[in-house]
């Protein structure tokens, strides 16, 4: 029988542990403080952040149902995506899923024409009650069923537009 050869353990160093350091005892508790105070300051400003991305949603909807050009397009599908991202920070979830739906029927389907308009007036119509009623549980049920209609009518545009 072969001999065996003792195993050895190579334990390559943490760079990143070395640099940063390796636990959190070195961070200002002070510091920390300030930090959980600003994030405090700031959502009091989320309120008029969040009311200024819906606006410009309804405003590039209209601009949408006008010209129903790629521009247009193009601005609805960013105001719809920056409500998407930026919703869930606001502390609005279903906003966010109802935005998120909104950007993929817009990506989804080549023309802009064949975008069925009226699907896009229940995402912007949701979105802008749910701001207006402040809702912010992501449990509400009568929100999740207008987010969850949204997203199978969204579904349904896609598959027909295939």
């Amino acid at each position: 029988m072969a001999k065996e050869l003792p195993i050895e353990i190579f334990m390559p160093p943490n760079m990143l542990k070395a640099k940063v350091g390796g636990t959190t005892k070195g961070l200002d508790p002070l510091l920390i403080r300030k930090a959980e105070t600003a994030m405090e300051e700031l959502k009091a400003e989320f309120t008029d952040w969040i009311a200024s991305d819906v606006a410009n949603l309804v405003e590039a909807r209209d601009r949408f149902a006008a010209l129903r050009d790629d521009d247009s397009r193009g601005a609805l599908f960013r105001a719809s995506h920056d409500l998407k991202g930026g919703a869930q920070t606001y502390e609005f979830p279903l906003i966010a899923r109802i935005a998120a739906s909104l950007c993929k029927l817009i990506d989804s389907i080549a023309a802009a024409d064949d975008i069925p308009l009226p699907l896009v007036d229940g995402h912007v119509d949701g979105i802008r009650a749910l701001h207006r009623d402040a809702v912010r549980d992501a449990q509400n049920r009568v929100a999740l069923t207008l987010a969850e209609e949204l997203e199978a009518r969204t579904v349904e545009a896609l598959e027909r537009a295939r």
